[in-house]
């Protein structure tokens, strides 16, 4: 069962006719929502009788109802959905009970970074932008859990939640999509790269300050390769995380490497919150929580922190074991033209404590080598 909180206009987001494709078609979307990537549709599909809005809230009105056991809160994105679905699948394969016919509703909301797309997010408030509104509609006990991509999530978490849940991590490196070079060494000089990161954009730049980078090429996986294809930009590079959940790899071009690339902190992680006091719900988190990827995420989450990053600071860092077990962790910053790129490095025992202190030693480093007046370009 889904119902909407604010959802706007789900048209559907694909295009066929063009060379590069998308599995979200006009047939993939249903009355209440996206359908699982690939086209599988949910286990059920109720039927509405009528919606009643409510302050922001539209909920849906079933002829036969019953009281969900689970409300997940989502976006509506197809990527966001897609990690919504994932999460259910995850749920009811480690509590059969959930099974059941609505014993688990996903509840989409329209957040404000989802509904401003004119202006790059650093203009409108930062990341935050995109969980302030589920965070409150866990606080006010509309959802149950709230499933986020890492990256948008704010370093700080509202009061009386917390984010005890980490699913899997997936591919962590970006992808390099574009209809004419097989790389970004290929593109000709002056050609345009389309991305709303700053992160992105500065190690691009500092890598091939002959290319051209448009900023706030903002709008979800679909809307930026429907750009592509019409000729906006000449590339643009996507997290390949969010295209292997959606299921279109077909769209990448070549994988930039980590030393090429250093990804966003807690890049391709999805956190999934719940209310602090919320027993139950700890409990079912707790069973699907994928500890290595917990530890990678805090480290990586520590160092931001410690920068006080932001959307205005190119930012990246990446946590991960090497073969002998210990974590490896790599960081920068970068000045958002490129000129400058600060790096760093730490290793030591895969364990949460020493991981904490390498993410923050690492931030440290790195803003004493910066001074005050680095981040405020």
């Amino acid at each position: 069962m889904e119902i909407a909180i604010s959802t706007g206009n789900l048209a559907p987001f694909g295009f066929c006719t063009r060379p590069l494709s998308s599995n979200f078609t006009g047939s993939s979307v249903s009355a209440l929502g996206f359908v699982l990537p690939g086209g599988k549709r949910p286990a059920f599909t109720p039927r509405v009788r009528f919606c009643i809005t409510k302050a922001s809230v539209a909920v849906e009105d079933m002829v036969e109802t019953r009281t969900a056991l689970i409300r997940i809160g989502t976006r509506g994105s197809p990527l966001a959905l897609a990690q919504a679905y994932e999460t259910r699948e995850k749920l009811i394969k480690s509590h059969p009970e959930l099974a059941e016919e609505g014993a688990i509703q996903i509840v989409i909301i329209k957040t404000t970074g989802d509904k401003i797309l004119s202006q790059p997010l650093a203009d409108i408030g930062g990341k935050g932008l995109f969980t302030k509104e589920i965070d409150e509609a866990l606080l006010n006990c509309d959802i149950d859990i709230a499933v986020h991509s890492m990256k948008d999530v704010p370093t700080y978490l509202p009061d009386k939640t917390i984010l005890p849940c980490n699913l899997p991590r997936e591919d962590v490196r970006d992808a390099f999509i574009c209809l004419t070079a097989a790389s970004l060494a290929e593109l000709p000089a002056g050609s345009v790269v389309g991305t709303a990161s700053l992160r992105r954009k500065s190690q691009l730049l500092n890598r091939c300050p002959s290319l051209k980078v448009l900023e706030n090429f903002r709008g979800n996986v679909q809307t930026r390769l429907k750009k592509l294809n019409e000729g906006v930009v000449q590339a643009t590079l996507l997290a390949l995380a969010g295209l292997k959940r959606l299921n279109m790899t077909e769209n990448v071009t070549s994988i930039m490497s980590i030393d090429d690339m250093l990804p966003a902190v807690a890049q391709g992680a999805i956190g999934i919150a719940c209310r602090s006091q919320d027993e139950k719900m700890m409990k079912y988190l707790a069973s699907l929580n994928h500890e290595d990827t917990r530890l990678a995420i805090s480290c990586e989450r520590a160092f931001l922190e410690k920068l006080e990053g932001s959307c205005r600071t190119p930012i990246a860092g990446y946590a991960c074991r090497d073969e002998d077990g210990n974590c490896i962790f790599k960081a920068l910053v970068a000045s958002p033209d490129g000129t400058r790129v600060l790096e760093t490095s730490r290793k030591g025992p895969y364990a949460f404590d020493d991981m904490i202190k390498m993410g923050v030693d690492a931030g440290e480093e790195l803003l004493s080598r910066t001074g005050p007046a680095f981040f405020d370009q």
